[in-house]
């Protein structure tokens, strides 16, 4: 019985997948977002409570989340509440820090900026990102309209629609296909980011704004109140912060020298087997 060698699978083709507007746009938004986030938590912590409606509880509990330290027994400790139900939390949400000096507040230092509590710096640093934010967002959907990136690779199509059980399968199964456009499951999630959730993220955050609200008085009823909005707001960062985690996790698991080289130099390495395009490489 002959011994078989067994021969490398062939590398795909290099293909010039994101354009400049794209790689730009997309590094700007992860600073941002960064900024947005830590800061935001700066200002959340000044009253770390969520509310649903146009009323905060001041003299009556109708919190839908609320961070804050409790005495007991054993000493001061953190407790987190969620639609009624109480968790204690002593060291990550309501009290945090060392035990000689501990932290009374809803997210700990680290996680703010600044790391102290400065709710007037906090403001500054997450308005300032939030207007690059924004103009980055208007940048993004006029170029990305003219290079049909947004038709190309964004918007779902009725043959994505039927291949994604199949590509939540792939995905599952750590089975990745690299082509020149995105994948059913990557178009639904880029979908749902660029057209649900940044608009969303935006709009609240206008809501929030007494200054806004006089220009614009039916953001108020849109979404039911300041309180309603502040807490969309949180929902919706914190769904960010989720698809964020579980890009890099792909990104990763995928090989993260192609997936970086392609928003670094928009040169991506696709699977076998596609074809070439003029400008491609071998």
């Amino acid at each position: 019985m002959s011994e078989q060698t067994a021969v490398p699978a062939s590398k795909g083709p290099l293909i010039y997948r994101q354009s400049a507007w794209t790689r730009v746009t997309h590094w700007i938004w992860a600073i941002c977002l960064f900024f947005l986030l830590l800061s935001g938590l700066q200002i959340f912590n000044a009253h770390p409570s969520l509310y649903v409606g146009q009323q905060s509880g001041f003299e009556f509990d109708n919190a839908v989340l609320s961070m804050s330290a409790v005495n007991t027994d054993a000493g001061p400790r953190g407790r987190t509440t969620v639609l009624g139900y109480t968790f204690d939390t002593t060291g990550v949400f309501g009290m945090s820090g060392s035990a000689d000096r501990p932290q009374f507040q809803g997210f700990p230092g680290a996680a703010t900026i600044p790391s102290y509590r400065d709710l007037g710096t906090g403001r500054v640093v997450h308005f300032f990102f939030g207007w690059v934010f924004v103009l980055t967002m208007f940048v993004w959907f006029l170029a990305s309209f003219f290079n049909r990136h947004i038709w190309r690779d964004i918007i779902v199509k009725p043959k994505d629609v039927t291949g994604l059980p199949k590509d939540i399968v792939d995905h599952a199964t750590l089975r990745f296909h690299h082509g020149r456009s995105y994948t059913p499951l990557q178009k639904v999630a880029y979908f749902g980011v660029f057209f649900i959730l940044f608009p969303l993220i935006i709009a609240t955050g206008l809501t929030m704004s007494p200054g806004m609200d006089s220009m614009f008085p039916w953001l108020l009823d849109i979404f039911q109140g300041r309180q309603t909005a502040r807490t969309i707001h949180f929902v919706v960062m914190s769904l960010l912060v989720l698809f964020f985690v579980v890009h890099i996790i792909m990104v990763i698991i995928a090989n993260p020298f192609n997936e970086l080289r392609s928003m670094i130099t928009g040169w991506y390495r696709a699977s076998p087997g596609t074809p070439l395009n003029e400008g491609d490489k071998p």
